[in-house]
């Protein structure tokens, strides 16, 4: 026990105050107040590491035993990072941020029209399967639901990369990192592949227990404890998966060099060669997608030029009398798809140097009771993201893409989207229909779509949405067979009634309100 307690990296022990820069955070604070949050933050981090080191005394297995004190001591350097963050102030010094320079962000069309099939060879495609889909109603992942003529997110990631390898002759393989919520799902699931000309790899994101909020101890008394007292601790954690799973070593003995990363949900994220041959020419180890900002995105993390340096700005790192400057689509015109491009080496050398310091997302949340009677108790999941990463590689930089390579399903709105007349299904990849003019149109549907199966229930055959700009649908509405909606469309149920908009139904800029059954016609 006494030697894992005593042995605290040294940066860590640094970014816990010693040194000038803690000195020049801390201008203007007394010094008994700075002693008084060393000493609470040394006393909440030794606590931590002898519940840490508890856990890990519980796992039996020597290689399990192993792996787990590996990701416990990686948890560990993530919890103190946080507390350090909490003594300090976390805010962020607004006046040294701008926007990107030129060099930090080329433009997509700027980029140089490649059939770079020789660096095929050194690719891999990466897709974050580590989420569920309980937000829009679903067991198990989300990943597997069906998106599109009878496939899921799964089966056109496995179409495209198939029909990649097929015409190019290559072998790229095709990665997924999973959760353990995720894993033994997606194991059966994959199962069905078995026969195809495609490599499947998989490895799990780190399992970190969640932190209680009142005490700052681990919700989780043992390595087997139930899994509401753990959580997989956000996509910034792809880097040490990669590392600690022997996933990285694997694909680098195989010649792979680059992994194209993306959100399994993203149905925009293919391969693209331009940006392919744009990193090997330029020799970046970290290339992410980015893509006009629209008042749809203004939440959404940017880049910006950090005293020279090209780093993520997320919306939870804004002083709040800034957040509406940070929403500016004038000042901030882009923003982070999450498809990234690395460099496989590089993340070696930054995971191997302990260099990575990801910019620690709080998120709180609320697990049950153990008996009844007792208030459910509030702990916090300490995450980072892989876009926040950028900071830590060489001539990283951001490609401004066409908006098509950000199509994401993260609602029942985006579901409708997707399975429209608008889209086209070619070789996995939605292509949008030719005839469109403009952007993909605005759709906002109520709460009594949020699930899928309400969302099924209420529009069983998906209307024809070409020349729609905008639709919003609130309320017990039903839409029958054939419909086809153009320009803007607002239909809204009153509370306690309905509307059934009746088969082959034409609605053209029209708002319809109240409690009816449009007549057929």
């Amino acid at each position: 026990m006494a030697s894992r307690l005593a042995a605290i990296p040294s940066h860590l022990a640094k970014e816990n105050g010693e040194g000038g820069e803690f000195a020049r955070k801390h201008h203007g604070k007394s010094q008994s107040h700075v002693a008084f949050e060393n000493t609470s933050t040394n006393i909440a981090a030794s606590q931590m590491r002898n519940s840490l080191n508890q856990l890990t005394d519980t796992v039996k297995d020597p290689e399990q035993k192993k792996l787990f004190e590996t990701e416990m001591d990686n948890f560990f350097a993530l919890f103190r990072r946080y507390l350090n963050d909490k003594a300090k102030g976390n805010a962020i010094d607004w006046a040294r941020i701008a926007p990107p320079k030129a060099d930090q962000v080329v433009e997509y069309s700027a980029l140089e029209n490649s059939e770079a099939v020789e660096f095929l060879g050194k690719l891999a495609v990466l897709k974050l399967n580590g989420g569920l889909g309980t937000s829009m109603g679903c067991v198990g992942p989300k990943s597997v639901i069906e998106v599109r003529d009878g496939m899921s997110f799964l089966d056109l990631s496995v179409r495209q990369i198939e029909y990649l390898n097929r015409t190019y002759g290559v072998s790229v393989p095709f990665v997924l990192m999973n959760s353990f919520n995720t894993d033994a799902d997606t194991a059966n699931i994959i199962k069905k592949y078995e026969g195809h000309n495609l490599d499947i790899l998989t490895f799990n994101q780190s399992k970190y227990p969640r932190v209680i909020k009142d005490s700052l101890l681990p919700a989780a008394k043992n390595a087997d404890s139930i899994l509401s007292d753990w959580y997989p601790p956000g996509h910034g954690d792809v880097f040490e998966a990669l590392y600690n799973s022997g996933t990285l070593d694997k694909l680098l003995e195989r010649g792979v060099e680059i992994v194209f990363l993306s959100n399994a949900d993203n149905l925009g994220a293919v391969v693209d060669l331009r940006i392919l041959q744009h990193m090997v020419d330029t020799k970046s180890e970290y290339i992410m997608e980015l893509t006009d900002k629209t008042k749809a995105d203004v939440k959404g993390g940017t880049i910006i030029d950090y005293e020279g340096s090209v780093r993520l700005l997320e919306i939870a790192q804004v002083p709040k009398e800034h957040v509406n400057e940070f929403k500016s689509i004038k000042k901030f015109k882009y923003f982070n798809t999450n498809n990234i491009w690395m460099n496989l080496r590089a993340i070696k050398r930054v995971v191997e140097a302990n260099e990575l310091a990801m910019e620690i997302i709080p998120n709180e949340k609320s697990i049950p009771a153990d008996k009844k009677g007792e208030a459910d108790q509030s702990v916090i999941q300490l995450e980072t993201a892989v876009g926040a990463a950028i900071r830590h590689f060489k001539n990283a930089h951001g490609v401004n893409v066409p908006r098509r390579r950000f199509l994401p399903v993260k609602t029942c709105s985006d579901l409708m989207l997707v399975k429209s007349d608008l889209y086209t299904l070619q070789h996995g990849q939605l292509v949008i229909d030719p005839n469109r003019i403009g952007g993909a149109p605005l759709i906002k549907l109520g709460s009594d779509f949020k699930k899928v199966s309400n969302f099924q229930s209420r529009i069983p055959s998906i209307p024809k949405i070409v020349e729609l700009d905008h639709l919003t649908i609130t309320g017990k509405v039903t839409l029958g067979r054939n419909v086809q909606l153009k320009g803007t469309v607002i239909i809204v149920a009153n509370e306690g009634g309905s509307i059934d908009v009746p088969p082959g139904s034409i609605l053209e800029n029209v708002v319809v309100q109240g409690s009816l059954r449009l007549l057929e016609h």
